[in-house]
């Protein structure tokens, strides 16, 4: 364990996710930790405004594990959401959806919006970060090659920054490049610190 999180040491965390880059993130931070989820209705209430879809999920999820914590334990859920002109763009359905997605995202800016909740048996709290990104414009061609080869269909907005999509499209980024992947370290390395 990194000598910064020290203080975590007799605890056991847990992340409530099976995002491949989350868990991949998270041991960056020289974390150890148990990946347990519980499955939630994801659907979003009608009268949520975009910006707080990441954090009304992220506490979904937290809320899942309502009597199950042990007294040692720390859990961590986390949602992402891509936001344009004030709407949220989920994961695609199919390869259509994902067209049509990346379609909207070609040659122009939308936000990457990241809700992280920390909680154990006597405090949660949920941390939100965003960040800009600018795809230059794609040709048709380009993002139907990016769907069949790298099939997006568990990502926000139908793209991963990490990708090949990414290293070709995104002209510009403000704010976290991790937070679009899913993650904002910076932020849940400072809550550990101090929990």
């Amino acid at each position: 364990m990194t000598p910064f999180l020290t203080k975590l040491k007799d605890k056991k965390l847990i992340l409530a996710s099976n995002s491949p880059r989350r868990q991949e993130l998270l041991k960056g931070l020289e974390l150890e930790f148990t990946v347990k989820v519980n499955s939630v209705d994801e659907t979003i209430p009608s009268d949520i405004p975009a910006d707080y879809v990441a954090a009304y999920l992220s506490k979904l999820k937290a809320e899942s594990f309502p009597d199950e914590l042990q007294e040692n334990e720390i859990l961590i859920t986390s949602d992402t959401v891509v936001v344009q002109n004030g709407h949220v763009l989920g994961k695609p359905n199919n390869e259509d959806e994902a067209f049509d997605m990346i379609k909207s995202l070609s040659g122009a800016t939308h936000k990457v919006m990241t809700a992280v909740t920390i909680m154990d048996r006597l405090k949660r709290i949920t941390l939100e970060d965003e960040t800009k990104v600018t795809f230059r414009f794609l040709e048709e061609e380009e993002i139907w090659h990016y769907i069949r080869e790298y099939k997006p269909f568990d990502k926000a907005g139908s793209y991963g920054i990490q990708e090949w999509i990414g290293f070709i499209g995104v002209s510009t980024i403000e704010g976290s490049y991790y937070n679009v992947m899913g993650f904002p370290l910076h932020l849940v390395y400072e809550q550990l610190k101090k929990w």
